[in-house]
């Protein structure tokens, strides 16, 4: 007969987690790194008894459990994917608080696990503080509003449902294909539960990360495609990176001369200075990208799964004869525009096609157009670096300030407002996961807690924060979890006095950027057109404990990165920017609906711009 430990619910949920493992190439870890959260009564007798009784697996305190997912997922995604954390919250507002970090998980398909408190299930003592009552059942509460952004979700009423429950908890946040959020939520009589839990619940479990082969027809198929392809351009997308495909993705380049561009997700995936590399591409993309993707006659996708901003909200590839080969571990994003689906994993997928086509090669004509463009868009670069804009500097000189202080393995963070476009463009990686940008969701407040998260996946690198005013001020408050645990990451916040993003978004579409600056009331007009809000940034982070330093032009930014690089705690530097001097488009679009009618004269020019613009929009059918 088998033995059992006599545990609770939540004690045996945190045995469980700590001897998970995973494997990858024949090489093995822990998979989970602790847990995030706050206690509140949801939780503080259950999670939080059990963690304290297991002081080797780390619990972290965060100050707001929407920031905790965030941690989570910047930790996840810096570790591509072979690691995760768990969070932990109360019932009521802290469960609800992260299903906006819950719907960032899914979208980029990042693994965290999520145990939030949930009400009695005994249910005689309802309804409890902070319960949703409803009227037609009694089986919901908040906590049903993770089924729509978790990949798996769970309610746990009895302690022995989590014998069968954790092995699918792991099945789905170690899967290549399905990870994302996961949700078990635990009612707070039930996690202090106790039941005899078979011993063998509890021994070292290790999964192993398969490396799916591609289907041999579908191999040579591709294979065909890509031989007889005359401008055929590679799209590298995050599944590129979670594959640690890069250097089989430099040789294939190198061995076929294939220009690559890269998504967000895929940004880093080749050095910026690879003959091959040309940037980001689609809506924020390089001119040299662009361009090469508006004649390609074949498209290589590989680990994208084709957001509008990559496809420029299908308008980037024109050639009426374009065909996709799709290289995906998910058959889900295979097989989207109607692509010759490879489904796979992108390291194993590359070094197969590597091998059969031996003898290809792009034309010497292509290679010459690849490198001109690729050299016209590097002296962009430059000039967008060093356009000594004054009396405040551009954006795009900042981020040239800082990529000229960082080091080859530094880490940039971001996520939110004008930044990801501009970095996208203009940021140079240097090495793979260098270019940490949060944009499937493109959530504002992500940018400190998941570089706090991507700082403690490797902390030999050190990692830059980019952020805007706007997007600090919503969760400035992880600067003091990142003192509380000594991680030091560096913040440049830029003020451009608002939403400089949706700013000039709102003036394209002829709206004039209404209700997108820090602006007090006008007693005269009624409007947010008074003098600007007198909020002191470098007072605030200092008031976190943080070092904090105003910088009024780029020699004291400078000065200031140089500061924040021998600290020894993060440092926020505060530089003050020109709003309109912004970062070209090229050859490039988006598509934002525009009014239908207005009175305004600038809506309906805009309007007319969009009505033309969308009869480029293309099915790939």
């Amino acid at each position: 007969m088998s033995s059992t430990r006599r545990l609770t619910t939540a004690q045996a949920t945190i045995a469980f987690l700590k001897n998970q493992h995973v494997e990858r190439d024949g090489k093995q870890n822990p998979f989970f790194g602790g847990v995030l959260g706050i206690f509140g009564h949801g939780n503080v007798a259950g999670i939080g008894q059990a963690l304290q009784q297991n002081p080797d697996f780390q619990y972290i305190l965060v100050r707001n459990e929407q920031s905790a997912v965030h941690l989570a997922a910047g930790y996840a995604k810096q570790s591509n994917r072979l690691r995760a954390f768990a969070c932990t919250s109360s019932i009521g507002p802290g469960a609800t608080n992260m299903i906006t970090g819950a719907a960032l998980a899914t979208v980029n398909r990042l693994p965290v696990l999520l145990l939030p408190g949930d009400i009695f299930a005994r249910r005689n003592v309802a309804p409890v503080l902070q319960q949703l009552e409803s009227p037609s059942t009694q089986d919901i509460g908040v906590n049903d509003c993770f089924k729509p952004v978790s990949r798996y979700w769970d309610r746990i009423y009895r302690p022995e449902q989590i014998i069968t429950a954790l092995p699918e908890v792991m099945r789905v946040l170690t899967s290549p294909s399905e990870t994302g959020a996961v949700t078990l939520a635990l009612p707070q009589d039930v996690q202090a539960e106790a039941y005899d839990f078979p011993e063998q619940l509890f021994g070292k479990r290790v999964w192993l990360i398969r490396r799916p082969q591609p289907d041999p027809v579908s191999l040579a198929r591709a294979a065909t495609a890509i031989g007889a392809s005359q401008r055929p351009l590679i799209i590298a997308g995050g599944g590129v990176l979670y594959s640690e495909a890069w250097q089989a993705l430099a040789g294939f380049a190198a061995q076929t001369g294939i220009p690559v561009g890269e998504t967000q997700a895929g940004k880093g995936a080749l050095p910026y200075d690879h003959p091959q590399s040309v940037g980001a591409v689609g809506a924020t993309g390089t001119l040299a990208a662009n361009r090469l993707a508006h004649e390609a006659d074949l498209v290589i996708g590989i680990g994208t799964r084709y957001s509008d901003f990559t496809t420029a909200s299908r308008t980037a590839f024109q050639n009426p004869q374009v065909g996709f080969v799709n290289i995906n571990v998910a058959e889900f994003d295979a097989y989207k525009l109607s692509g010759l689906s490879l489904v796979a994993d992108a390291q194993v997928a590359m070094r197969e096609l590597a091998g059969r086509l031996q003898g290809y090669h792009v034309s010497a004509d292509y290679r010459a157009q690849i490198a001109s463009l690729k050299d016209a868009w590097e002296r962009e670069v430059d000039r967008l670096f060093h356009l000594g804009n004054q009396p405040r500097p551009a954006q795009s000189e900042v981020i040239g300030a800082i990529w000229e202080a960082s080091g080859a393995r530094d880490v940039l963070v971001s996520a939110a407002g004008s930044h990801p476009g501009d970095l996208h463009k203009l940021w140079r990686t240097r090495t793979p996961n260098g270019y940490h940008m949060e944009y499937g969701y493109s959530c504002m407040g992500y940018e400190i807690p998941g570089a706090i998260g991507a700082k403690m996946a490797d902390p030999a690198r050190e990692v830059y924060v980019f952020l805007g005013d706007g997007t600090y001020l919503l969760m400035p408050t992880e600067i003091l979890t990142s003192l509380q645990e000594r991680i030091k990451i560096i913040i440049v916040l830029v003020d451009n006095h608002g939403f400089a993003s949706i700013g000039g978004l709102s003036q394209s579409l002829g709206s004039a950027g209404f209700g997108t600056h820090f602006r007090c009331r006008s007693r005269e007009s009624g409007q947010l057109e008074a003098e600007y809000l007198p909020v002191d940034y470098v007072a605030n982070a200092r008031s976190l404990g943080a070092q904090a330093i105003k910088a009024n032009n780029i020699p004291e930014l400078q000065e200031a990165l140089q500061t924040a690089k021998t600290a020894d705690r993060t440092t926020v530097i505060v530089v003050e920017t020109e709003r309109e001097v912004r970062v070209p488009n090229y050859d490039s679009w988006w598509d934002v609906v525009v009014s239908e009618v207005s009175e305004s004269q600038g809506v309906a020019e805009a309007r007319a711009g969009y009505e033309k613009a969308r009869k480029k929009e293309r099915y790939h059918l």
